[in-house]
């Protein structure tokens, strides 16, 4: 650990999944705090899929009942971590045609207060979220997946970026460190753990200088960008010529107006073999 992290003491998952409300979740909320302790962790934000996106409960269920599906995952591992002395708190994850964002701060009463959510587009979620004091982020902003046909990027529709998902292959973590680090970005790191028999390989995650006793000492935080550091693996950081995406990429302005971008683009000085 450098100099300068060692001011920041208290350290924190803030992108997973539980095999109750993901449907790409492998293990019980409850089943994640034994381990995260034993790995030195102060607390974790359950980040479920939510309505538009790789969630477990059924899309068909009336929508407080959805809620209440959708929450178990994270109401299990809150009980459990309660007991152990861990802290757990809640946020979701939302896809919104294929660009996903980590929400924090609103909770399960006011997502059964806001069924439009449902239905919102970009600017409009964004703005309800706004409203209600919480943080957006854009998650694993370069991602390239099979079930994925676009990149697009909205630096100005969020409050900040995933430079570093540990679920990504180096090269994208790169290319978003890069992208954060150039325009002055906020930066989080997560694990996007599914399981949590492969959390011990991981590196990521979020140290702060205070303890986070609530959902919106995290979201106050990252909002005002001091008194964290994101944890970032130096090989996840270093641009070089063999650089590369393979997806069509879309940048965002700040009227949400989009445009297609090259790697040249979006990095003056990279030069690809």
């Amino acid at each position: 650990m450098s100099f300068e992290s060692e001011k920041y003491q208290y350290k924190y998952e803030v992108h997973m999944h539980t095999a109750q409300s993901s449907a790409c979740g492998k293990t019980d909320g409850r089943d994640y705090i034994k381990k995260f302790k034993e790995l030195g962790y102060d607390g974790m934000i359950i980040t479920d899929h939510f309505f538009r996106g790789n969630t477990r409960p059924s899309r068909h269920l009336p929508w407080s009942e959805y809620i209440d599906e959708f929450c178990k995952g994270y109401e299990a591992a809150k009980e459990e971590g309660d007991k152990q002395g861990f802290k757990v708190f809640f946020g979701w994850e939302e896809n919104q045609h294929g660009d996903e964002y980590l929400i924090y701060g609103p909770d399960k009463d006011w997502l059964k207060a806001h069924p439009e959510i449902r239905d919102a587009d970009h600017l409009e979620y964004m703005k309800l979220i706004h409203e209600a004091g919480g943080l957006i982020v854009q998650a694993h902003p370069f991602r390239e997946r099979g079930y994925l046909s676009d990149i697009y990027l909205h630096p100005y529709q969020c409050d900040a970026m995933e430079a570093c998902n540990y679920g990504n292959p180096e090269y994208q973590d790169i290319l978003a460190y890069n992208f954060c680090k150039d325009r002055g970005i906020t930066m989080t790191s997560g694990t996007d753990l599914h399981d949590v028999n492969v959390l011990e390989g991981s590196c990521a995650g979020m140290l702060f200088e205070k303890p986070i006793e609530s959902i919106y000492d995290y979201v106050d935080a990252i909002k005002s960008g001091t008194g964290f550091m994101p944890l970032i693996p130096e090989e996840r950081k270093v641009m070089t010529a063999d650089s590369a995406n393979t997806l069509p990429m879309t940048l965002f302005d700040e009227a949400n107006h989009g445009s297609s971008v090259e790697l040249g683009d979006l990095f003056p000085n990279y030069k690809q073999t």
